[in-house]
């Protein structure tokens, strides 16, 4: 070790440097004891060396101070980054934890929701004449996306019943009450909501087309 070879270390800017002031410290220290090691305690080397460490305790003895402040100053900074970080932490999970607690509240709610109208759907009255036209006419106002839908639900219960691309041709009278009133609450959902869009289907060219037909008469009261 020389003094060349330390002040490189104290100015080399490429990470191969000292990382903390006391590793220039302990190299100091040892090139004057190996010169002082090394050389006969009479000889100028010697006397120098001594010498010079003498003076250079002496300076560092001054210096300790400033190494104290700045070891304060950076370990209070490295507390600071690590709490900063903590809380940065802290905060995306519970930001994470809110939004999946946001989900699963609405999975939950969507589920009870789901669970009550099949509940609603089974202890319907039977669906009148009228109220299957209006389904009827409801069903060729949705657009195509949702009256695919909601022949699909037609479909579930009816395997029979057949679809193409273009048109489907509908016997409302042929389907089961549940259906009809599982169609009905999903064609009020679908058209509130065609309703409540700008765009909605004003500007909307019909690619399919629903042929519903209702002949049942409505029932006579005794």
């Amino acid at each position: 070790m020389d003094f060349n070879t330390i002040k490189n270390q104290i100015e080399a800017n490429d990470g191969t440097g000292y990382k903390h002031v006391w590793e220039a410290c302990a190299d100091v220290r040892l090139v004057f004891k190996n010169a002082m090691k090394y050389n006969d305690e009479r000889s100028d080397v010697h006397v120098m060396a001594k010498t010079l460490r003498e003076k250079f305790e002496e300076k560092w003895l001054q210096f300790l101070p400033r190494v104290a402040e700045e070891e304060t100053r950076r370990e209070e900074e490295e507390a600071e980054a690590r709490l900063a970080m903590q809380f940065a932490q802290e905060a995306a999970h519970a930001k994470m934890a809110k939004h999946l607690s946001n989900e699963l509240m609405l999975d939950e709610v969507d589920l009870h929701l789901e669970e009550l109208r099949e509940m609603v759907v089974k202890k319907c009255r039977k669906m009148s004449t009228e109220e299957k036209r209006n389904l009827g006419i409801a069903l060729t106002k949705l657009s195509p996306d949702d009256l695919r839908r909601a022949l699909n639900i037609v479909t579930q219960t009816n395997p029979s019943f057949q679809a193409n691309a273009v048109e489907a041709d509908l016997d409302i009278d042929a389907q089961s009450q549940s259906t009809l009133w599982r169609l009905n609450f999903f064609v009020m959902d679908a058209l509130e909501v065609q309703s409540q869009n700008s765009e909605s289907m004003d500007g909307d060219e019909r690619i399919m087309r629903c042929y519903c037909k209702c002949f049942e008469e409505e029932d006579q009261e005794a």
